[in-house]
């Protein structure tokens, strides 16, 4: 049998391409559960640190009118204590009504596609909280 020498690496480059595409499938799948994985940690995390922020209260207002009001000082404080042991970064806002909204923001170290010069991904997850009055549920 004879092959024709304008043929002769199709094969090849056909495998190649081939190769290419399986470890980038194989990338998506590993590094992508990875990446859905640290997102949905990043929102767990804002969400303790939010309810830590909304935690804490004005004593002074809650002994004088009884009013549930947040101490700013004190909520950014309890927020960088909790963020302290996770290891991520944060930001923490104030809005009306006494919310406390906390961006958590991480890096995802990725395996198989630092292949294709893909080394980090940053995932982020937001939460929000405001203190509640009582001893509810």
């Amino acid at each position: 049998m004879h092959v024709r020498s304008h043929e002769a690496g199709q094969v090849t480059l056909f495998l190649a391409g081939c190769c290419l595409g399986l470890v980038l499938l194989a990338g998506l799948s590993v590094d992508g559960g990875r990446i859905l994985s640290a997102r949905e940690q990043a929102w767990d995390e804002a969400q303790e640190a939010a309810r830590a922020g909304a935690d804490a209260l004005s004593v002074a207002d809650l002994r004088g009118q009884g009013e549930t009001v947040i101490d700013i000082a004190a909520a950014q404080e309890a927020v960088a204590s909790y963020m302290a042991a996770t290891g991520d970064t944060a930001v923490a806002t104030l809005g009306a009504g006494d919310m406390v909204t906390v961006t958590v923001t991480s890096e995802v170290q990725t395996y198989l596609l630092s292949l294709v010069d893909i080394n980090t991904v940053p995932v982020t997850g937001t939460a929000t909280a405001e203190p509640t009055e009582g001893t509810g549920p």
